[in-house]
């Protein structure tokens, strides 16, 4: 029932007081992540199938613990090697993706997905600092730059990078200068990229630019500044 609920227009989450980043397990009700809007099961299409890929993102209180069983239930015969990493550090992004090489007997990287990114929401220009602004900068572009250098020496022809990206850059959201000035940034890398190496190399680059994700980032800075 609650998941063709959350799929109906106007839906609202009750406020439950987190502070940012937030933590998934505290979020209620939990995000639906298996059921598709018209209710039925998702169903992968199994197109990943002996393929390798480099997903990133931030835990949101979901360890990898948590992630292994997960695999575990849905009986996925897939390897897969967790890394604790801080990606605004190039050499941090060259490393995940030494180690994915390694630990992966096809010695490429098939898909990387650059999913992690960080906001924090300010009323006005006057008090977002210098600091924050070049963390977000750090955190939600220079990362996707430093993550797809090291990379695409390792892609084959068919290859793909995706980034996820957001709806702010095409509306502007007051609150959040320096975060929707970042995924613009990785609209025109993504454009930038793919046009110089789909040619070349035969690696696709796009991107994803959803809405509001039920997560505890989107959640806990959703009523902090309402």
């Amino acid at each position: 029932m609650f998941a063709q609920e959350v799929f109906k227009k106007g839906w609202l989450p009750t406020f439950q007081g987190q502070v940012a980043p937030g933590l998934q397990c505290k979020l209620d009700p939990p995000p639906v992540e298996d059921i598709t809007a018209d209710g039925n099961p998702y169903k992968h299409a199994g197109k990943l199938q002996g393929k390798s890929a480099i997903i990133t993102g931030g835990d949101s209180g979901r360890d990898a613990k948590d992630v292994e069983e997960l695999i575990k239930k849905k009986a996925l015969k897939c390897k897969v090697l967790f890394c604790v990493s801080d990606l605004r550090s190039e050499q941090a992004c060259r490393i995940v993706v030494k180690k994915h090489v390694e630990f992966h007997s096809s010695g490429k990287v098939d898909v990387l997905v650059c999913n992690h990114g960080n906001q924090k929401g300010v009323k006005s220009l006057l008090d977002l600092t210098s600091e924050q602004w070049e963390d977000t900068f750090k955190t939600n572009i220079h990362s996707f730059l430093y993550l797809s250098k090291a990379a695409i020496p390792s892609m084959l022809p068919d290859s793909s990078i995706i980034y996820t990206t957001f709806i702010t850059p095409f509306v502007g959201h007051p609150e959040l200068v320096d975060y929707t000035a970042t995924k613009g940034a990785i609209l025109g890398l993504m454009r930038s990229l793919s046009n110089q190496i789909v040619g070349d190399k035969q690696i696709r680059v796009n991107a994803v630019a959803p809405g509001p994700i039920w997560t505890p980032l989107m959640y806990v800075q959703w009523f902090q500044s309402a």
